[in-house]
């Protein structure tokens, strides 16, 4: 047990800072991923094995809801699967970090499995609604296709624009306050898109919650695309 509190306190000395993420990958998804690191650390695991685990996770709840009729049960077993490859996607990082095993090819799995989960959820939630969903007009199919375009660009973006800063001098314009940024931050977390499978069971209501995560995509993509331009300019 002394071991582990010791690997705990190791990781954390090696954990990424806490600006730009929102409250629920701060509080919630880093620190269980730690947990999850700390214990694949002391089996020898590596961090391409915790990617690969986390993937696991997430593609057969996916599949799960494009394939079967939307139900209580289902839903919180894809909520779950999809939080907890989430969590793992936060672990493998924290293990690199931690043995100082991180590697370009690591770094580029993750973010090509990340890339495609981003991808084939809002494909699947496309597929039940089509199959399952009754919606009060085919435009509603849109949705998912509009969420995809611009969790996608956010993803992608975001990423271009860290590694462009790297190679950009100059100081970087100051934003919000950190603690508003976490809370605001957090309807465009995909933790919380996670979460959103909790309600696939009531159609009603997971139908309005992921348009409200839609909408938000969509108004923190103009802002960010804005904000990170400039920051480069």
């Amino acid at each position: 047990m002394a071991e582990f509190v010791e690997v705990l306190r190791h990781l954390s000395a090696a954990q990424k800072p806490a600006k730009g993420v929102s409250l629920y990958t701060r509080f919630v998804n880093r620190p269980a991923g730690r947990v999850l690191a700390a214990l694949a650390y002391q089996m020898g695991a590596t961090p391409n094995q915790l990617t690969v685990l986390g993937a696991l996770f997430t593609f057969p709840a996916l599949a799960a809801v494009a394939l079967l009729p939307p139900s209580p049960r289902m839903a919180v077993c894809v909520g779950a699967a999809l939080a907890v490859g989430f969590v793992l996607d936060s672990a493998d990082g924290q293990l690199a970090r931690g043995q100082r095993s991180g590697s370009p090819s690591g770094e580029w799995l993750d973010h090509v499995l990340d890339c495609v989960k981003i991808v084939a959820l809002h494909l699947v939630v496309l597929v039940s609604f089509y199959r399952f969903f009754t919606l009060p007009s085919p435009v509603w199919l849109l949705a998912p296709m509009v969420f995809q375009l611009a969790a996608v660009v956010i993803f992608f973006a975001g990423i271009l624009t860290e590694k462009l800063k790297r190679r950009t001098p100059g100081e970087v314009p100051p934003g919000s306050p950190p603690a508003l940024r976490s809370v605001l931050l957090l309807p465009v977390d995909y933790g919380l898109t996670c979460l959103s499978f909790l309600f696939l069971g009531s159609q009603d209501v997971f139908l309005a919650v992921y348009c409200a995560l839609l909408l938000a995509h969509v108004v923190f993509l103009a802002a960010f695309l804005v904000k990170w331009f400039r920051e480069l300019r």
